[in-house]
């Protein structure tokens, strides 16, 4: 159902999908649509138009596609039959072959004049171009027309830049939108409220008072079907390059002058900025390189990378990479920064851990070898944030023990909490750029991840084995040890 006094009513929407039949589609973007549509985000006038090239026609895109294959992506406890109708009667289908120009014709005229066109490329970022000339050939675009890039946007520098200029061409820099979904997320987005918006941590945001960083996304699935595209791009790319320099960019940055898009933007330009260059040695030194072999995760037994259908028997990809990195600003000077990322590790989750620093002297003798206090912002499986303390255990004596001060969202806010995709997809509808990356922005990350990937080359390294449901190699806490600290689930 849908508010027919939105504001957004203003012009109708259509929503172009392509690779409407694809897998990003059917995880993802339909339903996270679906609950935009049940929670009446979406505009009155509201038209999907899924595009792929499989000769269907509407009833069987929504027979094959969208009840076998997008549904069983919708949680159970949410999904309602006649919400469901009503969500399918918003879709079309039409069938385009993107390298073929004449076939956008039909795409034409199937979009209606004057609608609010948003164009979402859920396809191999290698058709970006084509797709943006042919859309502009057809006389689809238009001043108002909004594009969502997926990533990776690029396999290295020169790629990024060549594709942000071919998709310049036909759209102004505030008509993109290259999606990171990590920056959808609640309690990403929270961050910058817990940062900015409450005076207990200002003053102690910094260095000498924080001691160390750490950014983790471990994964136990495996590569799965995309081990095509997997074994070309790695994990640096897959998920260090955005994801993770994303979050870094969100706890490292100066307060905006506001939230305007560009304002937060501008400061995470900073801080990508600020990422130390690494040398040779430091890349020998400071990163670890993994591969995971046979093991078992969650009980079950899975086979090692190079065991998966269409890896190559001498693959050298990365499935797991740590990383120490450091900013040249006063504000984190001497504070490392750990990222760490890896498939079919011991559990999933995606967490940021702020080490305070060790009290300079303590008048209490016992006590645990650690006196620093921490603050764990969990971003999956649960959102939550937690501030570990330490208080005097019951007793005479003056023992203390880590207790934690858990600040439980899902608690504490009783509305309901959008997904990342939902939550971005509304963002662009409405024409709001500030959790999207900027050109500029996604040009200084590949600037400070290239030379890490051409180091790699260098020095001929190959990624170390590690136990399929372990937490990587052992070289990764060996990283953290050099400067006694330790992950958080060795600490």
């Amino acid at each position: 159902m849908t508010n027919p006094t939105s504001p957004l009513n203003e012009r109708p929407l259509d929503m172009i999908i392509f690779g409407g039949g694809g897998d990003l589609a059917a995880r993802k973007l339909l339903p996270a649509l679906y609950m935009a549509h049940t929670h009446c985000n979406l505009p009155a006038d509201t038209r999907i138009l899924a595009i792929g090239r499989k000769d269907w026609t509407r009833e069987d895109y929504l027979r094959n596609f969208m009840e076998e294959q997008a549904r069983p992506f919708i949680d159970s406890k949410v999904f309602d039959a006649q919400s469901w109708d009503k969500f399918l009667a918003l879709f079309d289908y039409v069938r385009v072959d993107v390298e073929n120009p004449g076939d956008f014709q039909r795409l034409a005229q199937a979009a209606r004049p004057g609608s609010q066109r948003v164009l979402y490329l859920s396809t191999s970022p290698e058709l970006f171009v084509t797709i943006c000339e042919n859309l502009d050939g057809a006389g689809i675009l238009d001043e108002h027309a909004r594009v969502v890039l997926e990533k990776p946007l690029g396999h290295d520098l020169a790629s990024a830049r060549a594709i942000n200029d071919a998709v310049g061409k036909h759209f102004k820099e505030e008509q993109i939108y290259r999606i990171d979904h990590y920056l959808g997320k609640e309690t990403v987005q929270n961050l910058m409220v817990l940062r900015f918006g409450n005076a207990i941590f200002g003053p102690l945001w910094q260095a000498p008072y924080i001691k160390s960083v750490q950014i983790t996304v471990s994964e136990t699935v495996g590569v799965g079907s995309r081990a095509g595209f997997y074994d070309h791009t790695g994990a640096l790319r897959d998920m260090v390059q955005n994801h993770l320099l994303q979050l870094l960019c969100i706890v490292a940055m100066e307060p905006p002058v506001s939230l305007d898009p560009d304002a937060v933007r501008d400061e995470k330009l900073k801080v990508l900025k600020s990422l130390r260059p690494m040398t040779v040695a430091d890349i020998a030194r400071d990163t670890v390189r993994g591969q995971y072999t046979a093991g078992a995760v969650g009980g079950e037994a899975v086979k090692g990378y190079l065991q998966e259908q269409n890896v190559p028997a001498d693959s050298r990809a990365e499935t797991f990479v740590a990383l120490r990195a450091h900013l040249n600003n006063w504000r984190w000077a001497n504070v490392p920064f750990f990222l760490r990322t890896g498939k079919r590790m011991q559990n999933r989750r995606s967490e940021i851990v702020i080490d305070f620093a060790d009290l300079p002297f303590s008048i209490i003798p016992e006590g645990p070898r650690h006196y620093g206090n921490r603050l764990t912002i969990t971003l999956q499986p649960e959102e939550s944030i937690q501030l570990q303390m330490m208080a005097k255990e019951p007793g005479s004596g003056m023992h203390m023990q880590p207790v934690t001060l858990n600040l439980d969202l899902q608690q504490a806010m009783t509305q309901r909490r959008a997904e990342a995709y939902e939550r971005l997809l509304i963002d662009v509808i409405r024409g709001r750029l500030t959790h999207f990356m900027r050109r500029d922005e996604l040009e200084a990350a590949w600037t400070w991840v290239e030379p890490i990937l051409n180091g790699w080359k260098e020095l001929g390294d190959r990624p170390r084995g590690y136990t399929a449901g372990t937490f990587g190699p052992a070289a990764s806490s060996a990283l953290m040890a050099r400067e006694n600290l330790a992950w958080a689930e060795e600490a």
